[in-house]
C-alpha cells in the first residue's frame, strides 16, 4: 500500500438526544455546529470536530481524513465499497486491532455542505 498523509479529522460519540446533546456543547464549550440533523451532529470544539451519533445510524468512531486515492485503496485492501454521505463526504469503516471502529473520510472539494456559505 502506497504511503499518505493522514489527519485525525473527528471523534463520534454517542448521544439519545441529538438536539440536548448540541445545545449542551454550545453552552458548555462554545463548539459551533457545522451540521445537525435528528440522527447526526457535527461541531467544531477548539481545533477539532466532534460528531453525536444516534447507535442506530453510526458507530462510535474514530475518524481520519485520507485523500481519494488512499480511501480507494483503503476500501480496496478492506473489501468495502466506499460510502458516499449525505454531507458529500465519503468513506469506511475500519477495525484497529483492538476492534474499535476507525472512518477513513475524504472531503471531494467544493462537494460536500462545508464548502458551501451558510444561508
Amino acid at each position: 500500500m502506497t504511503t499518505y498523509e493522514h489527519q485525525l479529522d473527528h471523534v463520534a460519540v454517542p448521544s439519545r438526544d441529538i438536539a440536548a446533546s448540541v445545545r449542551w456543547y454550545v453552552e458548555k464549550f462554545g463548539a459551533e455546529v457545522l451540521y445537525q440533523d435528528g440522527t447526526w451532529a457535527f461541531l467544531k470544539l477548539g481545533q477539532g470536530k466532534l460528531a453525536l451519533v444516534t447507535p442506530s445510524q453510526h458507530p462510535p468512531h474514530v475518524a481520519v481524513r485520507v485523500g481519494a486515492e488512499a480511501l480507494r485503496e483503503h476500501a480496496l485492501a478492506a473489501g468495502k465499497p466506499v460510502d458516499q454521505h449525505r454531507d458529500g463526504t465519503a468513506g469506511i469503516y475500519i477495525d484497529d486491532p483492538d476492534g474499535n471502529q476507525v472512518e477513513l473520510i475524504y472531503y471531494p472539494a467544493d462537494r460536500t455542505i462545508y464548502d458551501k456559505p451558510l444561508e
